[in-house]
């Protein structure tokens, strides 16, 4: 596929933008910041275009034969159902997947076309693979299908892949493991390659292309993240085929939500300690719902406390500058973030149908 060269949104320019890596030392001065906008995150908008897909935390919406518009929103979700909203949470993860996207495509080239808008992506249509490609360094984890949860009931085949006893949790793996799952709406399940390919949900071929470039993004991305003081624990890729049957990654790359990022100076410390490690991303409110409620099977849920919400915001901040080593653009004051996506959706439908 032809590289498409990224378009910047109005007048920013810090997909391209170089310059020293900033100082998280500013993120005590976004706290207010991040305070003011708890009632104005990206939710929901009035398009005239009907979602073509509708899902927990993107929507997107067909733009003409070839291409999407994929909104990344500000919810928050987590075992499998909405937690919360979080303000620029969406902005955080479309803009880091776009810069991962930049710095992937020597393995795997991606769908993204441009970035219209801080919370949108321009997308290539592809026909999505029914699997998700979880890729884990460590054994670690609080939901149903995370390996340490259940390793911790005692299973030791899981995924198709053979677990020695004695593991601990948070301990590195000897070997970079796929624990793919199935892609539903009625949540994830666990799966092995055998069953993906005898269930028809991948040939044995493309099953085999990807999971081995699922692996070679990570040990790229666990690279790169140690540069930035980060451990790369583990992620998920999601990839798909296009019109001409090229395969595609798709979704988000390495973004906070997608992945798991723990602190690299003081792991090994913390572990020795039998201390949890330094995360950066929102694996704190899913310990805290999984304290103070059972969130698969309650049916509502408890408020999250503010301090909370502002904490995770300005975790997605830090953790999306010291990657990138770019400035995180806030909208502008008073600006109706809804508003502003509804109307660069609106943008991009008219300008395809010619108005």
């Amino acid at each position: 596929m032809k590289r498409t060269t990224l378009r910047n949104y109005n007048t920013l320019t810090f997909i391209y933008r170089s310059e020293k890596v900033v100082s998280t030392k500013n993120l005590e001065n976004y706290s207010k910041i991040v305070s003011e906008n708890l009632e104005n995150c990206v939710n929901s908008f009035s398009t005239g275009i009907k979602p073509f897909y509708s899902g927990k935390v993107r929507e997107s919406y067909e733009i003409d034969d070839g291409s999407f518009a994929l909104v990344t929103t500000d919810r928050q979700s987590a075992f499998d159902r909405i937690l919360a909203s979080v303000p620029f949470k969406g902005q955080v993860l479309n803009l880091t997947s776009a810069w991962w996207f930049e710095k992937t495509h020597h393995i795997v080239e991606s769908h993204l076309l441009s970035i219209p808008d801080p919370n949108v992506s321009l997308v290539k249509r592809c026909k999505p693979f029914p699997v998700e490609f979880v890729v884990r360094g460590y054994i670690t984890g609080s939901s149903n299908t995370s390996l340490w949860v259940n390793y911790a009931k005692g299973i030791r085949k899981y995924c198709g892949i053979d677990f020695p006893d004695g593991l601990n949790k948070n301990q590195k793996l000897e070997n970079v493991v796929i624990t793919p799952t199935t892609k539903s709406d009625e949540g994830d399940v666990p799966i092995s390659p055998e069953e993906i390919v005898d269930q028809g949900l991948m040939t044995q071929s493309h099953w085999d292309y990807c999971s081995a470039k699922a692996v070679e993004l990570f040990k790229y991305g666990q690279h790169e993240a140690e540069k930035k003081g980060f451990i790369l624990v583990d992620t998920k890729y999601e990839m798909g085929l296009s019109a001409e049957g090229e395969v595609l990654l798709i979704d988000e790359l390495h973004s906070p939500d997608s992945s798991r990022y723990w602190r690299l100076n003081s792991y090994e410390t913390r572990y020795n300690e039998g201390k949890e490690p330094e995360n950066i991303d929102k694996e704190f409110l899913r310990l805290w719902f999984k304290d103070n409620c059972d969130p698969y099977k309650d049916e509502k849920l408890p408020e999250a406390p503010t301090e909370l919400i502002v904490e995770l915001a300005l975790r997605y901040i830090q953790i999306y500058e010291e990657l990138t080593g770019s400035k995180f653009d806030f909208p502008s004051r008073n600006e109706d973030v809804n508003l502003r996506v509804s109307n660069v959706l609106k943008d991009l439908g008219g300008r395809e149908k010619g108005q």
